[in-house]
């Protein structure tokens, strides 16, 4: 039998690396998006939990701070689907049979 997590218990990957980096470490919004070469607001975006992680931005991440881009990526695909769940937002779709 597999556990199942609540969808609520997935993190968005911005969020998570606000609090895990730039909070911590006390970076703010402006040094991070000037480092990796991105808007102030499209950074403050991600981190704010209001855009998702694109691939660029976690290997930009990754660069950064070392943590892998692929992790980051599948934080924020889990994090997508937990949020349509939650939401009662999955398609009504059936099983298709197929043949042999």
């Amino acid at each position: 039998m597999a556990l199942k997590m609540h969808p609520s218990i997935y993190s968005h990957p911005g969020g998570w690396m606000k609090r895990n980096y730039l909070d911590h470490y006390g970076i703010s919004v402006t040094e991070m998006a000037e480092h990796v070469g991105v808007s102030r607001q499209n950074m403050s975006a991600l981190l704010n939990e209001r855009a998702a992680m694109s691939a660029r931005m976690a290997l930009s991440f990754e660069k950064a701070f070392g943590i892998e881009a692929d992790t980051l990526m599948r934080m924020q695909v889990a994090y997508d689907l937990a949020q349509l769940k939650l939401k009662g937002e999955e398609p009504d779709v059936k099983r298709m049979e197929v043949a042999g």
